[in-house]
């Protein structure tokens, strides 16, 4: 099937790029989904049985692991400006209005399937957007760096304990306890996260809910990076990166900077985790902070990489393109068809696969994106979600 038509008044390089972060994301919110919540930053902490499995926890850590998430982000800070420059009456309270909207879609996705919905950290972010707005291109930038070393302070601060405690070598601290249930190999912290990950629909809706408020203080402290990433993405359309008017070669030397700046250092920190021995104490100030800047600087590469590459038109970047204009509805039913997988309600495979086996069953949702997508938007144009989303942004306005 051909791929659908473009609308003139849209991008087709910044709608691909968009498919193409939501697709990234699948490559770690797949081992979210079939794995307990160590195995997410630790592969010694459950599902790597061999070589092949600690190849895949090295290439997600260095090319997928929170470089999809930053992209995404960065274009979400983008649409929200495109749309409040496009005006229209009320521009910041139709802005609010879809921020509400976007929040309580992200706790009913927690609630119901994903308890690491990042929707509910993208709208808390966007509230910040009226201090963003009017600054400049490299203003944005700026603020996105500097929004960053906070994220990496703060981070560094928040585990302080943790690495104090390592580093003299404190084995019983209760900080060194707790860094062990969340990011290593407690044996009783796996069981009951195996046990938990196996409980019924009901009874997983009624334990998520009532941890929401409980969740509120990871948002608030997810929201430094979050909205670095936001202002870098706004820097960049308001630069001309995300508008499509970066001349290919300018295009290639912010990728290769970007990237020459970020690989190295990421795979010397997997180095380091290696080294070591997968530590908990380090794995979390490791995925959590330290690497924060240099996924971002990736993901910036990833997009110079697609706007210069992508700018063609072709079936390819049309097909990514039709999955980039549902981007909300393609994220939501991913969590759909991981959860059909691996939730004791679907198939039940949660914490019966191996790493690089969770990886392979990721592409299912892909392959569907894939394939749904240009179908939907030739005949009916916006998806569900983003009709929904407007409706009651719309309503509330």
């Amino acid at each position: 099937m051909m791929a659908p038509p473009h609308s003139p008044d849209r991008i087709l390089a910044l709608d691909a790029l968009r498919g193409i972060a939501v697709i990234g994301i699948v490559g770690m919110n797949v081992h979210a989904f079939a794995l307990p919540g160590p195995a997410y930053y630790n592969p010694l902490s459950y599902g790597a049985v061999d070589a092949a499995d600690y190849r895949v926890w090295l290439a997600s850590f260095i090319f997928i692991e929170d470089k999809f998430r930053t992209l995404f982000a960065m274009l979400f800070g983008a649409g929200c400006l495109i749309l409040i420059e496009r005006g229209g009456e009320r521009p910041w309270r139709a802005h609010y209005a879809r921020m509400i909207v976007l929040f309580a879609i992200g706790l009913v996705h927690a609630a119901l399937l994903a308890s690491n919905d990042i929707l509910r950290a993208y709208a808390l972010a966007g509230l910040a957007l009226p201090l963003l707005a009017g600054l400049s291109a490299r203003a944005l930038v700026t603020v996105g760096l500097g929004l960053l070393m906070v994220h990496l302070a703060l981070g560094l601060t928040a585990f302080g304990s943790v690495l104090v405690d390592f580093h003299v070598k404190h084995s019983g601290s209760d900080a060194l306890l707790w860094a062990e249930r969340q990011f290593g190999r407690d044996p009783a912290a796996i069981a009951a996260l195996l046990e938990q990950g196996r409980e019924g629909f009901a009874e997983r809706v009624v334990r998520r809910s009532l941890g929401i408020p409980a969740q509120l203080a990871t948002l608030f402290a997810s929201l430094p990076l979050n909205l670095a990433a936001v202002a870098l993405g706004m820097g960049l359309w308001k630069g001309g990166m995300l508008k499509g008017e970066w001349r290919t070669f300018h295009l290639q030397r912010l990728a290769a900077g970007c990237a020459l700046a970020s690989l190295p250092v990421l795979l010397g920190l997997a180095g380091w985790l290696v080294v070591q021995g997968f530590p908990a104490a380090l794995v979390g100030p490791v995925a959590l902070v330290i690497s924060a800047p240099f996924d971002t600087l990736l993901g910036m590469a990833y997009a110079a990489l697609a706007m210069a590459f992508l700018a063609r038109d072709s079936a390819l970047t049309r097909r990514l393109a039709a999955v980039g204009r549902l981007s909300l509805t393609n994220y939501l039913m991913t969590s759909v068809i991981l959860a059909a997988i691996f939730a004791s309600w679907g198939l039940g495979l949660f914490g019966e696969v191996t790493r690089w086996q969770a990886l392979v069953l990721g592409l299912v949702p892909v392959v569907a994106m894939l394939v749904w997508s240009p179908a939907w938007v030739a005949r009916l144009g916006q998806g569900p979600f983003e009709r929904l989303w407007r409706a009651g942004a719309k309503a509330l306005s």
